[in-house]
């Protein structure tokens, strides 16, 4: 399987570099095309693979192409692959915001999957939620599947709305995630610790708490109840949060970047 990646910035890399650590991609197998010349020389010292500043080269002879580039590149690359893709080539894009329309007129090409994956694939931990047109046959979904999970978890849906839910839920939840551990650290520094030890005991309760949840029979609610006894010091700080509206102002969040993410995928800013 020879796969192009046009845009080598750090979400192509971290899908590449997942596709090599999970042995479903040899580097000779691979060509990255990227405007910039330092990370070029970059991804080819890294990887030792092929890199090129010509889309057009890079997508030729491959099964698989991958947009990688930001949103606000894409119209320029769009139009200088339009009518160079074999019909039979499968284009995945992971280019956040973008519809499968825009990306079958720009390109005049049918087979497309478009996903959403997320920073944490850097580490192999990711999910992605994507989706495909009706073109795409069984076997090319069986191939982006293979490719996409070697980033983590992969979720497979049939109507493209459920993408931007996707980028208000998974794609965007880690920096919610890193908003409140950064927020964590800073009350706990507040309340006497050092930076450096705070840091240290707020990563382990996250994490250990994650893992329990994923872990757990339980529901995350009833795993919070167990550690709430009433009257208690853990009571007193839910009583805050509570408070704090902490639950609607999570879904008002979530809501607000779903509605962005659908403001963004009709070309609205």
């Amino acid at each position: 399987m020879k796969i192009a990646f046009v845009g080598g910035g750090n979400m192509g890399e971290a899908m590449l570099s997942a596709l090599l650590n999970k042995q479903v991609a040899e580097a000779k197998s691979i060509t990255v095309s990227d405007v910039s010349e330092p990370r070029r020389h970059y991804l080819t010292q890294k990887y030792a693979m092929k890199v090129t500043p010509d889309n057009r080269l890079a997508i030729t002879g491959a099964n698989v192409v991958v947009l990688a580039v930001k949103p606000q590149n894409l119209p320029a690359v769009m139009n200088e692959l339009k009518n160079q893709l074999k019909p039979a080539q499968l284009v995945i894009s992971i280019v956040a915001g973008v519809r499968i329309d825009t990306l079958r007129q720009g390109l005049n090409h049918k087979i497309i999957v478009r996903s959403m994956p997320n920073t944490p694939a850097q580490i192999g931990e990711g999910i992605t939620v994507w989706t495909a047109t009706k073109e795409v046959t069984a076997a090319q979904k069986k191939r982006a599947g293979s490719i996409l999970v070697a980033m983590g978890k992969e979720f497979y849906v049939n109507d493209e709305s459920f993408l931007d839910m996707a980028t208000a839920v998974s794609g965007s939840g880690p920096a919610y995630l890193f908003y409140f551990v950064e927020s964590f650290i800073d009350a706990a520094v507040a309340i006497g610790w050092s930076r450096e030890i705070a840091k240290e005991l707020v990563l382990g309760t996250v994490l250990g708490a994650a893992h329990l949840i994923e872990k757990s029979d339980r529901e995350p609610a009833d795993l919070r109840r167990m550690v709430t006894s009433p009257g208690g010091t853990t009571a007193e700080a839910i009583r805050v949060f509570d408070e704090g509206k902490l639950t609607e102002l999570v879904t008002k969040a979530v809501r607000a970047a779903h509605e962005k993410a659908q403001k963004l995928g009709n070309g609205q800013r």
